[in-house]
């Protein structure tokens, strides 16, 4: 599908491809790609989307930035169309009319982060470029250096030295070229930057290329075909989604706004930006009514969503207020607390993820939702990425001498 344009999130003026590859050059602002199928939505028929057999985001082809670059048989071609769970026990616990659960672990490098890397990497592939950087705090990094090796491109990372050791080990295990900065996510983004524009290189960040929205897009496309298109016209879709800097919200977002320029959808789900509370930028202008951000001092144990100044705030503000939603914070013990309780039902989840899920209980619990309506919970990224986290959340396995009278006293039988 070709770009019409490219138009500015914040001032709204309007470029063509050829005029920019990354933010406004006017005023800094996160695009917003626009298609041809906008404004002719006969372009795209669903029932070649439906049925589609092929079962990663490169379904969705004909709704995306690129082109499907093919390399059937590598992690760039197992990307998306993630399982949506419904566990009825966590559904009964919650009261809830509806549940549902998006696990975006089964990805490749086992987080949400992977959508915009095959994006990215693919358009670097339609392009011929051959150097990727991007600053990560340990996801995004991990799924660019995951495309990036699979089809032979050099990917370069910059990293706080706090990121999580996993992380680090998945970025240096696909062979990127890591280096860690003394410094915060912020430090790390600002470096890359300076980067790319020194060296020629391909910049890959998020809240900044736009082509991480047109992958991130990809979980509400699926969104829809997988709940959305089940449900009862009347009913409102609540879908609770962690936020750092914002650019997973903005993503989800505009698959849904794709969606109603094909109507395809009635009307926007209502999102839930769910934030740390040590790292809570956005969430802190929305309850001050307020359309500026100022940076933070971010301090929290979900590592993945902690940023001092969310580089597409601005943006996942407006989706939020677009579509009737609102944001909340949870703090670092209702994140731990989540853990378990998604493990509970066989989910193993990082604290960022667990964080869309405790605002879930924490919304419940304020009366902030309508329990009848259906809700779904954004879980972006695996336990396994964050182990020491993990421990924290649990209580430690007891050690006894082997000897059955030992076991039955540990286990109380």
């Amino acid at each position: 599908m070709s770009i019409s344009f490219f138009q500015c999130s914040q001032c709204q003026a309007e470029y063509t491809p050829a005029e920019v590859n990354y933010a406004c050059p006017a005023c800094g602002g996160n695009l917003d790609t626009h298609f041809s199928f906008e404004s002719d939505p006969k372009q795209i028929r669903q029932e070649a989307i439906l049925n589609n057999p092929e079962r990663s985001l490169w379904r969705y082809a004909p709704l995306l930035a690129v082109p499907d670059p093919g390399f059937e048989h590598t992690p760039l071609h197992r990307v998306g169309f993630t399982p949506v769970y419904q566990s009825g026990r966590l559904r009964a616990k919650l009261g809830l009319s509806q549940l549902f659960i998006k696990d975006d672990s089964s990805n490749p490098s086992a987080s949400f982060k992977d959508r915009a890397s095959a994006i990215v990497i693919a358009k670097a592939l339609h392009d011929n470029i051959d150097t990727i950087i991007a600053a990560s705090t340990g996801n995004a990094g991990a799924a660019m250096a995951c495309m990036a090796a699979s089809v032979g491109k050099r990917a370069i990372i910059l990293a706080p030295r706090t990121a999580p050791p996993a992380k680090i080990a998945q970025l240096l295990t696909f062979g990127a070229e890591v280096v860690l900065v003394d410094g915060s996510y912020d430090d790390a983004f600002d470096l890359s930057i300076q980067a790319s524009q020194e060296f020629g290189w391909y910049n890959r960040n998020t809240g900044y290329n736009p082509f991480t929205v047109e992958g991130k897009k990809t979980a509400g496309l699926e969104i829809w075909e997988q709940v959305l298109r089940f449900l009862p016209k009347e009913k409102t879709l609540n879908v609770f989604i962690p936020v750092g800097d914002g650019n997973i919200l903005s993503g989800i977002a505009k698959g849904f706004l794709d969606l109603l320029h094909l109507g395809w959808i009635g009307k926007l789900p209502r999102l839930i930006g769910v934030q740390a509370q040590g790292s809570a930028a956005i969430f802190n202008a929305f309850s001050q009514g307020k359309n500026t951000i100022e940076a933070v001092y971010s301090n929290t144990i979900a590592d993945s969503i902690s940023v001092d100044l969310p580089r597409d705030g601005l943006r996942a503000l407006q989706r939020v207020r677009q579509s009737g939603g609102f944001y909340l914070t949870v703090n670092d013990q209702e994140i731990l607390a989540a853990i378990p309780e998604l493990g509970s039902v066989g989910l193993f989840v990082e604290p960022a993820a667990a964080t869309a899920y405790a605002g879930l209980v924490k919304a419940l619990k304020d009366h902030q939702i309508n329990p009848d309506e259906p809700v779904l919970v954004m879980s972006t990224g695996s336990g396994l990425k964050d182990i020491k986290a993990a421990m924290q959340a649990v209580p430690a396995a007891p050690i006894i001498e082997p000897g059955l009278s030992n076991l039955k006293e540990v286990l109380h039988v």
